[in-house]
């Protein structure tokens, strides 16, 4: 006997529908696996017979099953594959009939006991069950929520095979699943840059870094705030649209940490000094996502910037230029997305006060010198706003206000942002500023005659390479936008140069 169950495997952010084909037939007891399955799928095999024994099913174990996981060409991987096996088991011992499996996917590990577990990827897999007119997704509860994020999609969350066959036999009616409703309370963000006392420069710095999506280095001695302003960045960010959020919590699902609901708070990833290579592009085996993919469409954040092993720092130069990773392994070569906004700090040198009004350097020149050199150019020149973050004084300390809060700055971004959308309408993966090529600079970086005077002069004195030149029209477009000027002006160029006239570089 026959019976062919649907399902779907995860590549990437990418899923494949596949037709689970169970077969049944006399002879000696023998379970075969193929279709290219890797250890976890082939070791389904125990896991299944023992669960089906456990939730006492009355399945015939002394007979020869042959499992095949079309297409074969395709290598399948993880646990989720058990439950559609043992469902079609379960159809071949004649426990229910075959034809209510027709528009249904299924997707689950299975426990010895039978208990059905969460797998990976869910959200993708959803996505692909809809493309392919299927109407129910049957998985376990903790993956109930995440599945329902996909629309005209019926979830249907089991706790175990016993469950699972009172639904397919209709014993027990399939109530329609309703995902938990979260208050903007619980998805708020921690900190305001009303808390930040002082640091205006900062401040106006990072604002322009949000508004155009531009990477930014904070330089300043240990304690002046470098930290706590790059933590309140995301808190100026505008909210993710629903196609952003789809996009984002797939690559969470794809990661196994997508828990709660669909995410729609622009991402805010800080990895150690010590993180590997593999930590922060992604990697391994099949290639998962990594840091930079995480922080997709957030902030990515680099504390001790120059601690980060050089490879890794190396490794930073395609997604920072191309907005996406490329991994390739043996038995993958995967893409992931990974337009992020780069918020760099580090010390000025290495015992951190060379900047310091109240402490004295003792560094030499060639240990800064040495220190500096960690960062090569093809990195620094990647990076747009350079700035100054200065140790505050006891009086500047002791004052009561901070400033402006984070939700007025953040209507000045949104409305920066706005302006860009509509600028950028009809282009596909272009949002920001800092997303535009050569083609977008020349058609809507328009500059006065006195700004191209003055950034063309600068270049010419300070040596900017292309990037570096193009990337600070870039920022100048952002400032003229936060300005909601639709000309670059003299005082847009003059405040985009500031960041860059940076000599920390050369001690």
């Amino acid at each position: 006997m026959l019976t062919t169950v649907n399902s779907a495997a995860a590549l990437g952010l990418e899923a494949n529908l596949i037709r689970v084909e169970v077969d049944t037939r006399g002879g000696l007891a023998q379970h075969i696996i193929v279709g290219l399955p890797d250890t976890a799928v082939r070791e389904s095999k125990e896991r299944i017979e023992s669960a089906l024994r456990n939730s006492g099913l009355a399945v015939d174990f002394f007979c020869k099953y042959t499992i095949n996981l079309a297409p074969a060409a395709l290598r399948k991987e993880g646990p989720a594959f058990d439950l559609p096996i043992a469902v079609g088991m379960m159809a071949n011992a004649g426990l229910f009939d075959a034809a209510a499996l027709a528009d249904k996917i299924f997707l689950g590990e299975l426990s010895l006991n039978g208990a059905i577990r969460p797998v990976r990827g869910v959200l993708t897999m959803a996505l692909e069950a809809v493309k392919n007119g299927l109407k129910e997704i049957v998985v376990a509860p903790d993956n109930a929520e995440e599945a329902a994020l996909v629309k005209d999609l019926n979830v249907l969350p089991v706790r175990d095979l016993a469950e699972a066959l009172a639904y397919l036999r209709r014993d027990k009616k399939a109530a329609p699943y309703q995902p938990p409703v979260y208050s903007g309370a619980e998805q708020k963000l921690a900190g305001d840059f009303a808390e930040v006392k002082g640091q205006y420069l900062a401040k106006r710095a990072l604002e322009i870094a949000a508004a155009g999506g531009h990477n930014v280095l904070l330089i300043g001695s240990p304690g002046c705030g470098k930290t706590m302003l790059a933590r309140r960045l995301p808190t100026i960010l505008p909210d993710l649209t629903y196609a952003e959020s789809i996009e984002v919590s797939k690559i969470y699902s794809v990661a196994g940490l997508l828990r709660r609901g669909l995410i729609r708070r622009r991402q805010f990833r800080a990895p150690h000094h010590t993180t590997s290579g593999v930590g922060i592009v992604g990697g391994g085996r099949i290639p998962r996502p990594g840091e930079i993919s995480l922080a997709h469409l957030g902030v990515l954040f680099m504390d001790e910037f120059p601690e980060f092993d050089r490879g890794v720092l190396e490794a930073l130069r395609q997604p920072l230029e191309d907005g996406e990773i490329t991994i390739s392994r043996a038995l993958a070569a995967l893409t992931y997305p990974a337009r992020f906004i780069l918020a760099a700090a580090m010390n000025p040198c290495p015992c951190g006060y060379a900047m310091d009004r109240r402490k004295e350097c003792v560094c030499t020149p060639s240990q800064t010198a040495k220190y500096w050199k960690k960062l090569s150019g093809p990195i620094l020149d990647r990076i747009d706003i350079f700035v100054e973050v200065p140790s505050l004084s006891a009086e500047e300390l002791n004052t009561k206000s901070g400033g402006e809060t984070s939700a007025v700055i953040r209507q000045r971004v949104s409305a920066a942002r706005d302006r860009q959308a509509r600028r950028f309408a009809g282009r596909a993966g272009l949002y920001v500023n800092a997303g535009m090529g050569a083609a977008e600079l020349k058609k809507f970086a328009a500059l006065t005659t006195g700004a191209r005077q003055l950034l063309f002069t600068a270049a010419e004195k300070l040596g900017f390479s292309a990037r570096a030149y193009d990337r600070l029209l870039k920022i100048a477009r952002t400032i003229a936008d936060l300005s909601g000027s639709p000309e670059i002006l003299e005082e847009h160029a003059a405040e985009a140069l500031q960041y860059k006239m940076h000599d920390w570089t050369r001690p």
